[in-house]
């Protein structure tokens, strides 16, 4: 069972997709809604893929993008934010969109959990 970490503060949202992800039959680590502490499991946690929103409570992902990048954890990022607002170097990064349609943000999963499989 693949372990997603999610990275949300808005409530009604990281509940949705837990909601969604545990349905496919992932395993949710968190949801998460501070830094230092998606900080800490991106960090210190087995996972297998992440699910971020760019900014929590006005502070930016950053620093768990470079965390998940140093340890090859595959993640894409779930926000209203556009591409020029993406932690540098990552403007390229898959994108779902916010509000998102459940089709295309599990689409997204299946491809992070191939992606996993193939590293």
């Amino acid at each position: 069972m693949p372990r997603l970490l999610v990275v949300e503060d808005e409530f009604f949202v990281a509940t949705y997709i837990e909601c969604l992800l545990s349905d496919e039959g992932h395993e949710v680590i968190g949801p998460v809604g501070n830094l230092d502490t998606a900080k800490e499991i991106a960090r210190d946690e087995a996972i297998d893929g992440a699910l971020l929103d760019v900014n929590l409570g006005g502070a930016r992902i950053d620093d768990v993008v470079d965390i998940l990048t140093r340890r090859n954890v595959p993640f894409f990022f779930v926000t209203a934010y556009g591409r020029d607002n993406l932690p540098p170097g990552h403007q390229q990064a898959v994108v779902v969109y916010k509000p998102f349609n459940d089709t295309v943000l599990l689409r997204e999963v299946r491809q992070l959990a191939r992606v996993e499989v193939a590293t």
